[in-house]
């Protein structure tokens, strides 16, 4: 459990570092005066189209056959994508970051889905 946490905590740190690198290299770009649109506005309006891109990404999951969703995680920064979570088998890892390569408008993906171990089950027939 210790180790799915900091695999948490890392993967947000390398998102929020990915996320501020790419904010900073965007607005450099940009000229001061074609800056028109409040702050505000362009905050929420990212936020939404990465909400949206999450949720595309979990529909893609979702309708990969064979693959159960329901334990992992979807956070879509500027189009980056990073999926975490666990999967019973070790096929779905590719599996599901094949189906967030397929989604239109991720750029990138950084898979930390591991291998979930199940308790209790094990019937002996």
């Amino acid at each position: 459990m210790k180790k799915v946490n900091l695999l948490k905590a890392l993967g947000i740190a390398l998102c929020v570092a990915t996320a501020s690198s790419a904010y900073a290299q965007a607005s450099d770009a940009a000229p001061p005066a074609a800056t028109e649109s409040p702050p505000a506005a362009n905050t929420k309006s990212t936020r939404q189209m990465d909400r949206k891109l999450g949720r595309d990404v979990r529909r893609a999951l979702a309708k990969t056959p064979g693959f159960n969703v329901s334990n992992v995680f979807v956070r879509a920064r500027g189009g980056a994508v990073t999926l975490t979570g666990s999967v019973p088998q070790g096929t779905q890892i590719q599996q599901a970051e094949d189906a967030a390569k397929g989604v239109p408008g991720v750029t990138s993906v950084t898979n930390r889905i591991t291998i979930g171990v199940r308790s209790g089950g094990g019937g002996g027939s």
